[in-house]
């Protein structure tokens, strides 16, 4: 079987230091599930810290400011494009960004952070099956193998070890939330295949836009209403406001582009198996930070996890090195 088709880039991201940095996609998507695995560790950390609404909607507002002085001139070249693709750029924050975070901030209140990284393992897996069922691309033997080891270890973390709560249907409502917000983040990683030709500026700008106006909405239908966010403002601790500052840099403007490279050049039925280095990254900041016990279902699901993308990854490497790949 072939490997799929690598997706070509949009955009050159730049020139010296940054194109060093940007056209190195193993080397992005090895730091990305670093930042977003420090964001399930600061979702935990702001319970009772930040209102989960107030988080979302300070969290775009500031990777907004923070990313559009350098966007202005971008925006304006870009702006044909983006009037064509605004419905998708839209969905792009609406869901990847906005939609999957709510659940995850959501999902810390009731579970560990150990287990909300774990279960982002989820994500690759959808989109690999996904990506066969309804784009037809084709999925070697070892990355289905990969994909059933990822399977069976969030499915063993979800039931806290004991396969016996699949019977009573007795799943942590927490982890709950993480399967719908991997589900979330894997639907805006195949829409991402249909990105509009723009600079990568303008395409954090417009997203993080949409993530915003999407993070109100939320805050108006579930977190209390039109002014619900000064009152959330007001009662957020010190601790509360470094985490909004973490959140609106590292797993928001330098992990969203990394990852968005990432997929543009190697695709992103690869680029995601990236993602099951979450739960080992989880797995240590958890331990370190939060001080979480670890337990032996952790440990089982962690070797399952890192044997499953390694697999997957050789399946492509040794499939691009035959004659016939």
């Amino acid at each position: 079987m072939r490997s799929a088709p690598m997706t070509k880039p949009h955009a050159t991201p730049g020139s010296g230091l940054t194109s060093l940095v940007m056209d190195r996609p193993y080397l992005l998507l090895t730091l990305t599930p670093l930042f977003w695995a420090g964001n399930a560790v600061a979702g935990k950390m702001a319970v009772d810290q930040v209102d989960p609404y107030t988080l979302i909607v300070m969290r775009w507002l500031a990777a907004l400011l923070i990313v559009l002085p350098f966007a202005w001139r971008h925006l304006r070249a870009d702006w044909p494009a983006i009037r064509k693709g605004w419905l998708m750029l839209t969905l792009y924050g609406a869901i990847g960004y906005t939609g999957f975070n709510v659940l995850l901030y959501g999902a810390a209140h009731y579970t560990s952070a150990v287990n909300t990284s774990i279960e982002q393992a989820l994500i690759p897996v959808l989109v690999i099956l996904a990506n066969f069922v309804i784009f037809r691309v084709r999925s070697t033997p070892l990355q289905l193998l990969g994909v059933f080891l990822t399977i069976f270890g969030v499915v063993y973390t979800a039931v806290h070890g004991d396969f016996g709560r699949l019977v009573t249907l007795d799943v942590n409502f927490g982890d709950a939330l993480m399967i719908l917000a991997s589900i979330s983040y894997a639907a805006y990683s195949l829409l991402l295949r249909y990105r509009p030709s723009i600079h990568w500026l303008s395409f954090l700008v417009t997203t993080f836009a949409a993530a915003l106006m999407a993070g109100y909405v939320f805050q108006v239908l579930l977190g209390g209403g039109f002014g619900a966010i000064f009152t959330g403002l007001a009662h957020t601790t010190p601790l509360g406001w470094a985490i909004i500052a973490y959140v609106a840099f590292l797993p928001s403007v330098i992990a969203q582009l990394f990852y968005a490279r990432g997929v543009e050049i190697i695709g992103p039925n690869r680029a995601s198996l990236f993602i099951n280095l979450i739960p080992v990254y989880g797995t240590i900041l958890s331990i370190v930070i939060l001080s979480e016990p670890l337990e032996p279902y952790h440990m089982i699901t962690a070797v399952l996890v890192i044997l499953g993308i390694a697999l997957a990854e050789f399946s492509v490497r040794m499939l691009k090195r035959s004659p016939q790949g």
